[in-house]
């Protein structure tokens, strides 16, 4: 045992030495030398072997790195992409807003003018019943006062007369239909007529003496009914687009072009009352 020990620490002071020595040529040599010779082939045959692991480990650790990077991005792509869609609603939403409050102040100017007390409503459906092909129904009904053979004017002129009610809405008897017949007025003068509704097609004006001097860009409004059920007096109705002459015939027949837009009903007002006068022509949008 003694003998084994001795060699150990003999073979151990030996290596110590040989490391000494192998420190000291490596440094008068500059990293020349044996020492240099053996480093740069260590480096050539361990070099290879490092390079390879680290071009693995390096992209992994890169990519492992970016996750936290990764996650914020799409949660900052998901918050503008959410902003956008919130501001296009809002768009949206802002220009329907300022259409139907442009179209609220029209109607309330041309109630203001004519006098009539109005309850304004949105046509939430159009279509036609089991008696009637031009219907409206609107948003509005006996607990805000309205009542059947009221009038219905938009900001452009007469629309119709409310037809049925409920607690809520009403369904409006559009006055292009064609069992909708007005009693209509030339502006300016006395002659009277009536006006009845074709659907999609303009509509016709039948008046009662047939001498009467008629012209395409005459325009007409509402003679009115007795009590102004259905129809208040001096709303526009439209204007005549073309004359038809029949000699001999009883009455003068003349195509008018409605002042509303009827395909596009929005928001319309109920006269829930009368004007104390007749407004006569002061209705009438000015002439362009």
């Amino acid at each position: 045992m003694n003998r084994d020990a001795r060699r150990t620490r003999l073979l151990l002071a030996l290596l110590v030495a040989l490391s000494l020595t192998l420190v000291t040529l490596d440094y008068r040599a500059g990293g020349g030398g044996l020492v240099g010779k053996l480093r740069s082939t260590a480096a050539a045959v361990l070099g290879p072997p490092q390079r390879a692991v680290a071009a693995v480990v390096h992209p992994v650790g890169t990519v492992i790195g970016s996750i936290p990077h990764l996650t914020g991005y799409r949660a900052e792509a998901d918050r503008l992409r959410r902003e956008n869609d919130d501001l296009r609603a809002q768009l949206r939403s802002t220009g329907a807003d300022q259409v139907r409050a442009a179209e609220l102040d029209k109607l309330l100017g041309t109630a203001g003018r004519g006098q009539y007390r109005v309850v304004p409503a949105r046509v939430v459906a159009l279509g036609g019943t089991a008696e009637f092909e031009w219907t409206a129904t609107i948003d509005v009904g006996s607990r805000d006062g309205v009542a059947p053979d009221m009038t219905v004017l938009n900001g452009d002129g007469l629309v119709g007369r409310v037809k049925t009610v409920g607690p809520v809405t009403a369904v409006v008897l559009l006055v292009v239909d064609p069992t909708s017949t007005v009693g209509a007025r030339l502006e300016g003068s006395l002659q009277l007529g009536t006006v009845t509704g074709h659907g999609a097609g303009p509509m016709s004006l039948q008046l009662f003496d047939p001498s009467v001097k008629v012209a395409p860009g005459d325009r007409l409004v509402t003679f009115g009914s007795a009590g102004s059920r259905p129809f208040v007096p001096g709303l526009p109705i439209g204007t005549v687009r073309a004359v038809e002459n029949t000699p001999g015939a009883l009455t003068r027949t003349a195509t008018v072009t409605p002042y509303p837009t009827f395909s596009a009903l929005d928001l319309v007002g109920v006269a829930i009352e009368p004007p104390r006068t007749d407004p006569r022509d002061s209705v009438l949008p000015p002439r362009p």
